[in-house]
């Protein structure tokens, strides 16, 4: 009977510990847009979002942003592709977010998914 009890302690234990993972896989995030929206209004939206969640966003070449969040001594960057018709939003590089083995600190996740939202929400407004 003790051997039974502390065998499910033991599993009680350790199925709490994987509930609390602080890692997950890295969401890259691809959207296609069905409203008809310029390209510029789609860079409008992405550049507001970004201010919006105090995202420092660059261009970084032809329909792509480049986008760094810093919060403390955790950083994420990522590229941002654009066209009138979707966007994509891709893991680049972080510190301090434990990446590796395409698995990244949850906050990186709740961070671009922030980011995808507002951008949404940018669109839909503009194109009332």
């Amino acid at each position: 009977m003790k051997k039974v009890v502390r065998l499910l302690a033991v599993c009680a234990v350790m199925g709490a510990l994987a509930g609390c993972a602080r890692t997950a896989p890295v969401d890259n995030v691809h959207t296609t847009l069905s409203a008809g929206h310029t390209q510029t209004q789609v860079k409008n939206a992405i550049l507001k979002a970004g201010a919006q969640r105090q995202w420092i966003m660059s261009e970084a070449g032809p329909n792509v942003i480049k986008a760094r969040q810093q919060s403390r001594d955790h950083m994420a960057e990522v590229l941002i592709n654009y066209s009138a018709t979707g966007y994509a939003i891709n893991y680049e590089t972080s510190n301090n977010l434990l990446a590796s083995g395409g698995k990244i600190h949850k906050n990186y996740n709740r961070w671009v998914r922030n980011l995808d939202k507002d951008i949404q929400v940018n669109l839909a407004t503009s194109a009332m």
